[in-house]
């Protein structure tokens, strides 16, 4: 019997592909101790805005750690960033149909709590509109297990055997560097996700799919799940 896996890093409020990659496994792993990259999902997404596509950023402390891992990377509190991400978010969707219903998404997110590290903000948040759409899986930390590897997917395979999976579901920017053959050679199968999904009614201009799960909820309440699942492959 197949067991369906996804390793992915953690990102910040993500967009709806990493839910439908969620949604089609039975593990899911955070993949928090590789390197963090800056400019990247890791620590921003974007929302729409009446004044157009706008990034939400947690501010990240940088100075001296240049190759400090996705796990490691503390959070800058110095300013208070929640505060304004709470604020701009309610501001930009307080037109949305399903704004008060999911309102309470966005009090667990950014008022009940400081974040400290980013890894606790992206996992648990993650974990949490996850929950919000309907889906329940097995959830994981890279961290947990220890184990090292190429990026060709020596590491994933010895991730997948530990938990006892036989399907890897990868995103499809990674399919230029997976070596398939060593995939092929643990027995271990292999897919990528396509991202195709139909547009939904939403505010501020023209249709735009690369932003944060958030505009989906807000937009779509409980049928939000319906613009997300994927049947291939």
């Amino acid at each position: 019997m197949s067991k369906i896996i996804g390793i992915l890093q953690p990102n910040y409020i993500p967009w709806k592909g990493v839910f439908d990659l969620i949604n089609r496994v039975d593990v899911f792993v955070f993949y928090d101790d590789v390197q963090y990259t800056t400019k990247d999902w890791r620590n921003r997404n974007k929302i729409k805005t009446k004044d157009g596509l706008k990034w939400l950023t947690v501010p990240i402390i940088k100075k001296g750690l240049r190759h400090q891992l996705i796990s490691e990377a503390k959070i800058d509190n110095s300013t208070n960033w929640q505060s304004k991400h709470y604020k701009t978010l309610i501001s930009s969707y307080s037109k949305s149909p399903y704004i008060k219903d999911y309102e309470y998404l966005l009090e667990e997110i950014y008022l009940k709590k400081q974040w400290n590290m980013l890894s606790d903000l992206n996992i648990t948040t993650t974990v949490f509109l996850a929950e919000a759409l309907g889906i329940k899986i097995e959830w994981y930390k890279s961290s947990e297990f220890d184990e090292t590897g190429s990026k060709d997917g020596e590491k994933v395979i010895k991730i997948c055997q530990k938990l006892g999976c036989n399907h890897f579901i990868n995103g499809p920017a990674s399919r230029e560097y997976m070596n398939e053959e060593l995939f092929s050679k643990h027995d271990v199968s292999l897919s990528y996700i396509d991202y195709q999904y139909p547009e939904y009614p939403q505010l501020h201009g023209s249709f735009c799919h690369q932003v944060s799960i958030l505009d989906l909820l807000f937009h779509c309440g409980p049928k939000a799940i319906d613009f997300i699942i994927n049947k291939s492959p």
